[in-house]
């Protein structure tokens, strides 16, 4: 077995059998639709519609909004993005299902829920023909079945329109590929716990179809990589994020798993620990392992994979090569060929520090692409703390302050740097790693099937601290309550993974702020070619208002949210912390459009075309849950929550 790739002659045979035929309920999107979370299987975002293009975008007007959630709560729906379909819109409000028309956002139907929140999106399904379209959602241990004319239950799937499914939670819609739904599993991050194992069910009766088991078992391909029998009871290695890719002439989907647990010690987990932090390609009808790529041997930091590649081919030596787009928390994308695994540009296996944590096992190589360059920062040294010519005297008093409590320096050894022990009362030994919590989140990334080229947002920053005995009492972060486990996370501010190398500081006009302390860009939209890995452009993305107007373009954190490119030439895309939808030129990275808005959009925008053959641009823009609520005059919570569409004047 390599440690880069490996794929079974299985996925041989596949490229050589047909695709069972299913009839009519393959989705490919007709041009003005939206139908599926990334519009399309292969998670492009690829809007080919041009009405809004480079030379016409600034005359861009607000053109209808809806109000998500008057009576609060708004922001429990960051991440979320409906469906269009024939010029009805479908979408979550937390506590129901709505359709509207998607040129005046009319109101058609609702579908009132309970005992659940319903968020992220809703699942299209297009019907068989014997069966109408339908709509469903996820709850914890359950998919609704809705019949997307009027919102009824489609009593036909499950029990009266509900299946109930045994095993791991799941909250979030299934993803779809013909007839077959797919559903990850939400795990606890301790050493034992319940499976992550991914699911796929019936769309037309809710009949259990596969199960696909991502810690192997024994005899299963990877279960030599679990030594010392750490693979019983594991949890972790999960699919969590709220959707999946597929490529339609192999009937593939790829599913990007998540680290074992726990996330920081996995001393007793020794090993690879396979199919965790990898890509793995199964078929759709049946489950069945076709390849992976594994971008973490033995995961300590919780870069875990979330976001579903992006498929896209490749033309390279002058033949074109079905590739796919894969990234993550480590900033690094890793472009593959999708029929195998094998990467298009190269990777290689750098060999890496290791700490001293007792009984820890450390993986001596990780995988570094050759191309693309990494997209975040992997190295820090001191001259990379932030000056005063970058942000402000009390910002960068900040951070000196923050850097001598840790004794005046960061162990950093590069990408995969370690952490080490510190045993109480020792003098702090913190390390830290670039970049923190992303790299890229679950955003992922957009492309442009026509030339080939990726689009990418990144945040940077850096995690800091050690590992320490773990203190029972303390609140090592969610999902860790009742671990058992020795070792966990820590630094100066306490139990937990959380501390970045991020300063507060208050400014002469005595507001307060919190940024990174290594010198700007903090946050950059970037394109690479993926016909030749090289680097097209790559621009700031996101400002800092409390810089003033001469230092503000500093980039800014974009973890949550993604983009999405139009046959015009633009790249849309909300995610910054500074609550502004963006628009750049797709082939300079020029800003061409934006507008202020009053929530931050943590999503991914999208496009169609409406019922009145207009085109419509539409996020939703709901700020986060983790930061405070915007108030209004009144000093209570605004409840503004929108979904926020966009068109050229009529």
């Amino acid at each position: 077995m390599t440690r880069t790739f490996m794929a079974l002659a299985l996925a041989g045979s596949l490229l050589t059998s047909p695709l069972m035929a299913q009839g009519d309920t393959l989705i490919r999107p007709e041009d003005g639709d939206w139908p599926l979370y990334a519009r399309d299987h292969g998670g492009q975002r690829f809007v080919p519609l041009d009405d809004i293009n480079t030379g016409n975008v600034g005359q861009l007007q607000r053109a209808w909004t809806y109000r998500l959630r008057p009576e609060g709560g708004g922001s429990i729906l960051a991440g979320t993005v409906p469906v269009v379909v024939g010029g009805i819109m479908y979408m979550p409000l937390g506590d129901a299902v709505v359709a509207l028309e998607a040129h005046t956002g009319r109101e058609l139907w609702r579908h009132q829920v309970s005992g659940a929140t319903i968020r992220r999106s809703v699942t299209y399904w297009p019907g068989d023909g014997q069966r109408g379209a339908r709509l469903f959602y996820g709850k914890a241990n359950s998919i609704v079945a809705l019949n997307a004319a009027d919102g009824s239950l489609a009593t036909e799937f499950g029990g009266d329109g509900e299946m109930e499914f045994e095993g791991t939670p799941y909250a979030y819609p299934p993803s779809i590929f013909r007839n077959v739904l797919v559903i990850g599993a939400l795990t606890p991050e301790i050493p034992v716990g319940p499976s992550g194992n991914s699911r796929a069910f019936d769309a037309r009766t809710g009949a259990k179809l596969w199960e696909f088991d991502v810690v192997p078992q024994p005899g299963q391909l990877g279960h030599e990589t679990w030594l010392d029998e750490g693979w019983r009871g594991r949890p972790g290695n999960n699919m969590w994020v709220w959707y999946t890719t597929a490529d339609v002439e192999t009937g593939l989907i790829f599913m990007t798993l998540g680290s074992p647990g726990p996330n920081y010690w996995g001393g007793d987990r020794p090993g690879d620990n396979l199919f965790g932090n990898s890509v793995v390609a199964v078929d759709a009808e049946t489950g069945a392992y076709r390849w992976h790529f594994q971008t973490i041997h033995h995961d300590l930091w919780d870069w875990d994979l979330p976001a579903p590649p992006t498929l896209v081919d490749v033309q390279k030596d002058g033949r074109t090569i079905p590739a796919l787009a894969l990234t993550g928390k480590p900033g690094l994308m890793y472009i593959l060929d999708r029929r195998t695994g094998e990467p298009v540009h190269g990777v290689n296996e750098h060999i890496v520090a290791a700490a001293d944590v007792p009984g820890e096992w450390y993986s001596p190589t990780q995988p570094i692409p050759v191309k693309p360059a990494p997209l975040s920062r992997m190295w820090w040294n001191p001259t990379d703390v932030v000056t005063e010519s970058d942000t402000t005297p009390e910002h960068v008093a900040a951070c000196r302050a923050l850097l001598d409590s840790y004794g005046g320096t960061f162990f950093n050894a590069g990408p995969f740097t370690p952490f080490f022990l510190r045993r109480e009362g020792d003098p702090p030994r913190a390390s830290i790693n670039l970049p923190h919590n992303g790299g890229s989140n679950w955003g992922g990334s957009a492309a442009d099937p026509r030339s080939g080229t990726i689009f990418i947002n990144t945040t940077e920053s850096g995690s800091i601290g050690w590992i320490e005995e773990r203190d029972p009492s303390g609140d090592y972060g969610r999902g860790t309550a009742g671990s058992n486990q020795p070792y966990d996370r820590g630094s100066l501010t306490g139990p937990g993974a959380y501390a970045s190398f991020a300063a507060s500081f208050t400014a002469p006009d005595g507001t307060r702020a919190t940024l990174p302390c290594i010198r700007p860009p903090w946050g950059r939209l970037i394109a690479v070619d993926a016909n030749t890995g090289e680097i097209n452009w790559a621009v700031p993305l996101g400002t800092t208002p409390e810089l003033g107007p001469d230092k503000q373009d500093t980039g800014s954190n974009n973890t949550f949210g993604g983009p999405m490119v139009t046959a015009g030439g633009l790249v849309f895309i909300g995610a910054t912390s500074d609550s502004v939808m963006r628009a750049f030129d797709a082939q300079t990275g020029q800003l061409v459009w934006s507008e202020q808005l009053d929530y931050a959009a943590m999503t991914i925008p999208m496009s169609y075309r409406g019922a009145d053959g207009r085109q419509y641009i539409a996020v939703f823009a709901t700020g986060s849950a983790f930061g405070p609520p915007v108030r209004g005059a009144d000093g209570r919570p605004a409840n503004n929550e929108a979904l926020i569409t966009w068109a050229l004047p009529e």
